[in-house]
Parts: structure tokens; sequence; C-alpha cells
């Protein structure tokens, strides 16, 4: 931590205008907005060390909720407390609920969204590499011995093959914690790399996510469907996509599926928490209220959530056995985010253009540290220019 910190009052003055800033550039998804977080609060600020960052992901990838939103929450907690928590959480989340809002109403007033693709080309492969140049950094701080190595792999390896990303993250945990603890006590153990391969394939792929509410939409029954997703909701935001399609489309008839996919496409394209996708949504079933309802209803869990969970970890952290299980997880966090990260290349980097701003950013990451923001506002602006060009 800093030598000399301020008073808790200009610490909630930092924290809200670095979450401001963070919530209008971070694109991406929650891999790119991690890497983000990574580089302001650890690297540039050193408000973290690095471990105790990697053991803040693997507790919030335990628990339901936006990952990287609960991140800014875990570190507005670190900082301030519950007021840390709240204004973090809400700094990061406002400048994407007011421009998916806006965008919400010109779908509304003119029936389709605006055309932004040529941004959004430049921007992609700029957050491709900030999401790699953080994935170099947590790496090394996560995989601290060749112990971790083969846990890592398996995790990886299960998701890739179709295994949901939370029962990746607990098995590998938990499988993990055990393999970790046998050989920190010298115990005869099967071969390292052998054990996590064989312990893997007893894991299944997870349960469907269900939940019934009635065909009315009032304010009220907007809101609690989205309070009720916000609190078991587990997964990217694609889990989150799959959900509203069952839901919104077929049990309830409350959205049709070119509106649904209009809603989806306002969450790829905007900074910030994916999860605003949900803004959209309230938008168009209830209006402002419905969007500030809707909103509201899909956060409100992980601001719980993450109050109750972050005084926890530094004793789990403690724990020879919970210390083995955070091992475990940050190694599993941090390959799942790798296999994240690969998906997302094939979709950013499909021509020449992607590629050449790809490889200016990762200069400007590596070798000059450039801050992040500038990386994703350059990039829509090179990326822009391209398309232009070329």
């Amino acid at each position: 931590m800093n030598e000399k910190e301020p008073e808790n009052g200009n610490r909630l003055v930092e924290l809200g205008r670095l979450f401001l800033k963070l919530g209008t550039v971070a694109f991406g998804g929650p891999a790119a907005h991690i890497a983000m977080l990574e580089d302001e609060v650890v690297s540039r600020r050193n408000w973290l060390s690095r471990q105790h960052f990697l053991d803040l992901i693997g507790a919030t990838n335990l628990i339901p909720g936006p990952n990287s939103t609960e991140m800014t929450m875990h570190i507005g907690y670190e900082r301030s407390g519950w007021p840390g928590v709240i204004v973090a959480g809400i700094s990061f989340i406002f400048p994407a609920f007011l421009i998916t809002g806006g965008l919400a109403f010109l779908y509304v007033k003119y029936g389709q969204l605006p055309e932004i693709e040529p941004f959004l080309a430049g921007i992609k492969p700029a957050v491709m590499a900030i999401i790699l140049g953080a994935l170099w950094k947590l790496g090394k701080a996560a995989i601290k011995s060749w112990d971790l190595v083969p846990v890592a792999l398996a995790a990886a390896i299960s998701l890739y093959l179709g295994v949901n990303e939370v029962v990746a993250l607990v098995a590998g945990g938990l499988i993990g914690m055990v393999w970790l603890r046998l050989r920190r006590s010298g115990a005869p153990t099967v071969n390292t790399f052998l054990f996590p391969f064989l312990a893997f394939l007893g894991t299944s792929a997870g349960t469907a996510l269900m939940q019934s509410i009635d065909r009315e939409i009032p304010l009220w029954k907007i809101g609690g469907f989205f309070l009720k997703v916000g609190a078991i909701l587990y997964g990217s935001g694609y889990v989150l996509f799959a959900f509203l399609e069952g839901d919104l489309i077929h049990d309830y008839g409350w959205l049709t599926s070119q509106e649904l996919l209009d809603a989806i496409a306002v969450g790829q394209f905007t900074p910030g928490p994916i999860l605003t996708t949900a803004t959209f949504i309230g938008y168009l079933l209830g209006g402002v209220p419905g969007a500030i309802v809707a909103t509201i209803g899909i956060f409100l869990p992980a601001f719980v959530f993450v109050g109750i969970l972050n005084p926890l970890v530094p004793r789990l952290r403690q724990s020879l056995w919970a210390g083995a299980f955070l091992d475990a997880i940050n190694a599993c966090a941090v390959a799942l985010m790798l296999v994240v990260t690969l998906r997302l290349g094939t979709a950013a980097l499909v021509n020449l253009p992607s590629i050449l701003v790809f490889g200016l950013a990762s200069i400007a990451i590596l070798k000059y540290r450039l801050n992040s923001v500038y990386i994703v506002l350059g990039g829509g602006i090179i990326g822009y220019l391209l398309k232009l060009i070329l």
C-alpha cells in the first residue's frame, strides 16, 4: 500500500473518479475489465498486491453476479469499506446505464440501433492486447509452482470441452486444494500431471438455472425478475443471454427474438458491465422506470455478496487448506481467462487492420506501458481510420 494514504472522504472521491472513467471506456467484457483493473489498482496505484488481487478474483468467481463489476466493489471495500463498495460499484455501472438507456430510447423512437461497427473494428483488437498483457502479469503471480500447472491445464481443457465455468472453477479449487495439500505435506501421490486430469473426469457440466414469474409486467415484477437473475447468475454474460432467451421470449413472451438480439448487441458494444443489457430490456418493457428497476435488480445482489465475502478473504488465505484452495482457484481463473481470450481472439483478429491494431496496442502496453484507457480510445480511432482507408 502507499505510505501516505488520503482520508476516507478523499478515497471515495478517488474511487468515484477512477471507476467513472473505467465505466466509460471499459469495452470488451469481464476479461478486459479485469485487465484494466489490474493495470490501474495494482500496477499504477499499488492499492492492492497482485496476490490479493488474484485472491479477490478467485473469491468473486465463487459467487453469483457480474465478476468484473464485483471486482470494482471489492476494490472499493478495500479502500473505504461499505461506502467504497457503493461508490465504486455505482460509478462503474452508471456510465453504461446512461449509454444503454440512451440507445434504448433511440431504438424505441427509430426502430434500429446506430451504426458503430467501424469503431468496434479497432476497439476489439486493442482490448485483446490489454487482456493478454494482464494475463501475462496475473499468470506469473498465479502459477507459483509447477504443481499448479496441471490444475490450470485441466481447468482450461474442461472449459474448452464445454464444462460450465463455475463447475470448472469449483472443481479446480477443490481438486487443487487436495492435491496441493498432499504435495506440500510430502504424502505419496500419483503422478503430478495425472491426478488433476483424472479428477476432472468426474466433474459434470453443471445444471440449468430455472425460475418462474407471472406474465404480467408491472414494475415490481420487472425488478423482481432481474433481482432473481442477479442473485443466481453464474458465469459470463453469455450465460445471461441464454437465460433471457429461455424466459423472456419462450416462457413469458415479453420480447421478440429480434428485440433480444438487439439488446444483446447493445450489451456487447457499450462500455462497462455487459449486464446493462438489463437496462435496455427494462426500458423496452417499462420505459425509464423499467430501465431503472431492471438495472437495480440485476446488480443489487452483487453489492450484498461482495460486502459479506470481502472480509473473509484474508482469513481464507491464512488457513492452510483454504489457502491451497485459493491458490488452485487463482490458477484455474487465469486458465479460464486464457480460454475466453482465445475465443475472443478468433472473433476480434479477423483481417489485416485488426491484426495491425492488435500489434500496435501490444507494443504500447508491453514496451511503453500506456494506460489502458488510451489504448481503447486509440484503438477505436485507428480502427475507424483504417476502415476508411482500406
